[in-house]
C-alpha cells in the first residue's frame, strides 16, 4: 500500500513538472528569400515579473535547416534573442504557456547607416 502511494506521488509529481514545461522549436530565416539561416545563435532569457532576467540562459544553435529546439522549457515570459553574421540581431519578448511551441523568426540586413563623417 505504501509502495503504491509512493509511486502515485511520484507520478503526480513528475507529470506536474511535464505540464509546466515545453518545448520550443524555433525556424530562422531571411526574410529578403526564406532560405534558413545556419548557425545563428538562439538565446533564451527566463524574465520575472519586472521584466529582468531571472537565471542562466538557454542556448541554442540552429542547424543547416535553420531550426533550433529546447525542451523542458518552464512556462512564463521568456526574452528570445537571435543573433547571426550579417543581419540585424532580433529580439521579442514571448509567453510561453503551452507545452509546444513554434516559433519562425525572419532576420534582415542591417539598415544603412547615415554618417555627416566620411
Amino acid at each position: 500500500m505504501a509502495v503504491s502511494f509512493l509511486l502515485l506521488v511520484l507520478f503526480g509529481l513528475s507529470y506536474a513538472q511535464q505540464r509546466n514545461t515545453a518545448t520550443i522549436n524555433v525556424l530562422v530565416l531571411r526574410e529578403t528569400n526564406g532560405k534558413p539561416v545556419r548557425n545563428a545563435e538562439v538565446v533564451l532569457h527566463l524574465l520575472d515579473k519586472d521584466g529582468k532576467t531571472k537565471q542562466d540562459a538557454i542556448e541554442l544553435k540552429t542547424h543547416e535547416d535553420g531550426r533550433a529546439e529546447a525542451g523542458g522549457v518552464p512556462f512564463g515570459r521568456w526574452r528570445v534573442q537571435v543573433i547571426a553574421k550579417g543581419f540585424q540581431t532580433y529580439g521579442n519578448d514571448q509567453d510561453i504557456l503551452q507545452p509546444q511551441l513554434e516559433l519562425t523568426i525572419k532576420l534582415q540586413k542591417p539598415k544603412d547607416q547615415f554618417s555627416i563623417y566620411k
